[in-house]
């Protein structure tokens, strides 16, 4: 196996249940990716956003380091003053 497809096709076609978890983890990837991507276009430090959104640094960083996965609020929280919103859609 090279790439992350790859791996991605050898695990969904060894184990079906482990797909879920597959794009489970590329989901929060892709959310996460998109904060980063927000914060680094605005200019604004993990401390900044920090305290824009009323928490510690190291939290902001672990979320960033995906050392932790945030729940909901703690993504609204981060989300609200990078000018971001989540949106939720069907999947097919």
């Amino acid at each position: 196996m090279r790439t992350w497809d790859d791996y991605k096709k050898h695990v969904r076609e060894v184990d079906p249940d482990m797909s879920k978890d597959i794009d489970e983890v590329e989901s929060v990837a892709a959310i996460v990716g998109a904060l980063i991507e927000k914060r680094n276009a605005l200019g604004i430090s993990q401390r900044e956003l920090a305290s824009l959104c009323g928490m510690p640094q190291s939290s902001v960083a672990r979320i960033e380091s995906y050392k932790s996965t945030p729940n909901l609020d703690t993504l609204i929280k981060i989300m609200r003053p990078l000018g971001l919103r989540l949106t939720v859609s069907a999947t097919e």
